[in-house]
């Protein structure tokens, strides 16, 4: 008898490649500020890093802006100067309170840029769906070799199993496509 724990495992992971995509969508410059550009920057602080969430309160105050208002003001430099090293390519402006990042208006080129991103995170997340669908689906054939499921068994199974890649995979084009119309918009 086959255990659903097993397709149960499947849809985690599969869920957790769904969320990883969509934190990753979340970190895209698309000419809107979000917290979530910023959120997760490494800053130098108390003897350690610290993800920037951690030692500020982040806000966006207007659509084109971020502001971070560290809880310790002698944070100050070090979240500025973590902001400057990252991947973010924005300067930010430090008035002595608060630090601002100023967020530009997305050009028609650095628009295609980023739906090619868009595209290939979504990728990304399909594969790791396929590579998961390839694990179960060799477990399933070990447990009908070992004689712990039959042929028939082993038949649903791998049918339950594609019916969840397809539901996912689904999810991911959708949300790619969201994504996309978002930028393009914007």
């Amino acid at each position: 008898m086959l255990s659903p724990n097993i397709l149960d495992e499947a849809e985690a992971s599969f869920k957790k490649t769904l969320d990883h995509m969509k934190s990753e969508f979340a970190r895209l410059q698309i000419g809107r500020a979000s917290p979530a550009l910023v959120e997760n920057i490494l800053v130098e602080a108390y003897g350690g890093t610290q993800p920037l969430k951690s030692v500020a309160g982040i806000t966006t105050p207007d659509p084109k802006t971020i502001q971070i208002q560290p809880w310790d003001r002698n944070l100050l430099s070090a979240i500025e100067k973590a902001i400057q090293t990252s991947d973010l390519y924005l300067p930010p402006v430090n008035d002595g309170v608060v630090i601002r990042i100023n967020i530009p208006s997305l050009t028609e080129e650095r628009r295609r840029e980023l739906s090619k991103i868009v595209g290939k995170i979504a990728e990304e997340a399909k594969i790791g769906i396929r590579t998961m669908r390839q694990q179960m689906n060799a477990r399933f054939k070990d447990m009908e070799k070992s004689g712990e499921i039959s042929e028939d068994e082993l038949k649903i199974a791998e049918k339950k199993l594609q019916e969840k890649v397809d539901h996912y995979n689904g999810q991911i084009d959708h949300l790619a496509k969201q994504k996309e119309e978002d930028i393009m918009k914007f």
